[in-house]
């Protein structure tokens, strides 16, 4: 269950920072849309695939 609403909460920030993107093009957002969808691609990757409970 974590894991479905991990992937649905990292699926909806993707959309948002897409679409945001796409609104406001600029090169320093796109570096930021970079790094934050990294951050978030760690720790939904290692996070989760750590926790056994």
């Amino acid at each position: 269950m974590h894991r479905i609403l991990a992937s649905l909460a990292f699926l909806t920030l993707c959309a948002f920072l897409i679409i945001f993107l796409w609104r406001v093009p600029r090169v320093d957002l796109g570096i930021l849309f970079l790094v934050t969808l990294a951050m978030a691609a760690y720790d939904f990757l290692f996070y989760h695939h750590t926790d056994r409970r």
